[in-house]
């Protein structure tokens, strides 16, 4: 971090303080913070506000979407273990982007015993980057198996339906038969957040198996099954879902599901695609 002791003791200073807002210039000293910077951060934290926490989280956050030379891996990690719920939340999200083997660990622990149902989700969908470098074989095979058992096991047990589906989502990413089976099965439960978590998980598949069920599902009236089947074809690159996209320029009605629909053919091309979508910015 490009900064020495006194300016960063200015940094905790305004994070402590009360009545004026977290100045936006600070945020860059969280980047690759130091190993004494940290220590010291970590002995004041208990004493921040829980709504300074999250500002600064969130200013980390939109900081972190701006900028991809920031780091702010080695302070979301201490924090962790924070007592408010959505400050682990944060944390987590901040770590969206961290490979390190080590941190699925955490994450199983936080999906397993966090008292918060939120923060459970959050420890889920996070472990779907792990399931997806287990497939590449960039990380070892035990941790990637034992990511999988576990979260086959989470998705196929009486815990709340809201961990459940994210694990099911995370497992999207992994070939295995008891994956296909589940993902089948929660297409055809009447109740649409699990048909929409079966189709995001289809889009995370790479096999086109699932091309007929995504391309019904671009037709359903529910809104959250409709983007998730149009994310999914895009996500396969389905050729056989582009008239029925193109289709739906001209007729989507819901805002979110128009900008995946406009980012799926981007993933599928074609040159009535690109007419398409030229006239469209036009």
């Amino acid at each position: 971090m490009n900064t020495d002791s006194i300016s960063f003791q200015s940094v905790l200073d305004a994070l402590t303080a009360t009545g004026r807002d977290f100045p936006r210039r600070y945020l860059q000293q969280f980047s690759d913070i130091g190993s004494l910077e940290l220590k010291t951060l970590l002995e004041v934290w208990t004493r921040v506000a829980p709504s300074r926490k999250l500002t600064l989280l969130e200013g980390l956050q939109a900081l972190a979407d701006k900028d991809t030379l920031v780091n702010f891996d080695d302070f979301a990690r201490a924090i962790l273990g924070d007592s408010e719920p959505q400050v682990r939340i944060r944390a987590i999200r901040l770590l969206s982007e961290c490979e390190d083997p080590k941190l699925a660990a955490t994450y199983l622990d936080l999906l397993k015993n966090d008292p918060d149902v939120h923060v459970r989700v959050e420890a889920a969908n996070a472990l779907g980057l792990f399931v997806d470098l287990g497939e590449l074989e960039e990380i070892s095979e035990s941790i990637y198996h034992r990511i999988e058992d576990d979260l086959l096991a989470l998705a196929n047990s009486n815990d709340d339906p809201r961990v459940r589906r994210a694990a099911l989502e995370s497992l999207g990413y992994s070939p295995r038969l008891e994956v296909t089976t589940l993902i089948e099965s929660s297409l055809h439960r009447e109740d649409p957040a699990w048909q929409t978590s079966a189709l995001v998980a289809m889009g995370r598949s790479a096999d086109d198996r699932w091309a007929d069920d995504v391309t019904r599902s671009l037709f359903n009236d529910n809104d959250g099954i409709r983007r998730a089947a149009v994310q999914a074809a895009g996500e396969l690159e389905l050729k056989s879902a582009r008239p029925a996209l193109l289709k739906m320029l001209g007729e989507e009605e819901d805002d979110s599901v128009m900008s995946a629909v406009i980012w799926s053919l981007s993933q599928i091309g074609g040159e009535d695609v690109r007419t398409y979508l030229e006239n469209l910015l036009d």
